[in-house]
């Protein structure tokens, strides 16, 4: 095997139509060089549930037997693959792989392991209101996971600081992947003047504001149409705030592979408003994903939104609905700017295509000395 040709196995229960970063993440490292294969078994649960399961672990009981099905396939697998193969370069464990990377290290002995470490389970627990042992232990869980990787990768710097510093940390933005762009491509001009959020409606996102956004504007006699796609902790409450808006539309779910379209058929798509702690910490999907559909991103000025993105997006003050209200107005009222964000949102994603992003850790798997 040529040095120049790093041998890397993707592993674990991860599901990339519902979690398309480690589909990024393959693709990237396939672009730059490596050999990419996957051991991959998918424990069939939503967003929602494998986040519910990091919250109470003691959850995980439930779908207990259908995981230990699941790492009794997957160890088969490694086992024959490495009795033909040998010991692969690296193995990565997708995202969500709290649980999956203790097997990893388990069975890849003495082989380099990449935890997708996106999210931290204490911090995610403790921003849906979490508190006390619960989010010890979850922290717990962050601490075994991290310890069982040669290398975590984080999406921010304010992730990677999260980090103990003996920790291997790796800064990679979240990306988009192929059909995002894609789908802004064949857009072309056929776009509504419509706006258009898609998400889980927790408190990081701060669908609340978006809504009051839409309040807003309509007092003002502006009705533009919202399209709201997605179900989640404050849907009731954005329900209530929007009562008797004619022009707010609520879908509770589109497919993911009809999602680039729907979102790319739209002007301007919204991103995160929060004012939690994670809220401040992290650039979310639905941002890369809509600038790579070519939309005009509206999402709240933070450090790390501001650091990745630059003048890619329209930032506007976090928690702040009338700053919201004013981006969206001043957006629909002046074409030339409308399309001017537009141009700007397709430019700068073009550092967030898969090969991009990856180009460092690609360089990592080859370079084994300087680990």
């Amino acid at each position: 095997m040529s040095s120049s040709q790093p041998r890397v196995l993707a592993f674990g229960t991860y599901n990339v139509r519902k979690h398309p970063r480690v589909g990024i993440l393959i693709d990237g490292l396939h672009q730059n060089g490596c050999i990419v294969e996957e051991i991959n078994h998918p424990l069939e649960l939503s967003t929602a549930q494998r986040v519910e399961i990091l919250k109470k672990p003691w959850k995980l009981f439930g779908f207990g037997w259908n995981l230990l099905t699941l790492w009794n396939k997957l160890r088969k697998d490694a086992k024959q693959w490495m009795r033909s193969n040998g010991k692969p370069d690296a193995v990565l464990v997708g995202y969500m792989g709290h649980f999956d990377v203790l097997l990893a290290h388990h069975v890849f002995k003495k082989t380099p392991i990449i935890l997708d470490h996106l999210i931290f389970a204490g911090d995610t627990a403790k921003d849906r209101g979490a508190q006390g042992l619960k989010v010890k232990l979850l922290k717990k869980l962050d601490r075994m996971a991290i310890n069982a990787s040669t290398l975590a990768v984080l999406d921010t710097e304010e992730h990677k600081a999260m980090l103990q510093p003996g920790d291997n940390g790796m800064v990679i933005p979240v990306g988009a992947p192929e059909e995002w762009y894609e789908a802004g491509d064949a857009a072309g001009d056929n776009r509504t003047k419509d706006i258009v959020f898609y998400g889980l409606y927790t408190p990081l996102q701060g669908t609340p504001v978006i809504a009051k956004a839409a309040k807003i504007l309509a007092d003002r006699g502006l009705t533009p149409h919202f399209t709201l796609i997605g179900k989640g902790q404050d849907y009731d409450e954005v329900r209530a705030i929007t009562k008797g808006l004619d022009n707010v539309e609520f879908k509770d779910w589109v497919e993911p592979e009809e999602l680039p379209k729907v979102v790319a058929s739209h002007a301007i798509s919204l991103g995160i408003f929060s004012t939690t702690p994670k809220g401040l910490h992290v650039v979310p999907n639905k941002v890369y994903q809509s600038m790579a559909a070519k939309c005009a991103v509206i999402t709240s000025d933070t450090a790390p939104q501001r650091r990745m993105l630059g003048d890619g997006v329209v930032f506007v003050k976090p928690g702040d609905a009338e700053a919201l209200a004013a981006a969206i107005e001043e957006l629909l009222s002046d074409s030339a700017k409308l399309a001017k964000e537009q141009i700007n949102a397709a430019l700068v994603a073009e550092q967030f295509t898969s090969v991009e992003i990856t180009k460092q850790l690609a360089a990592w798997i080859k370079n084994p000395k300087k680990r």
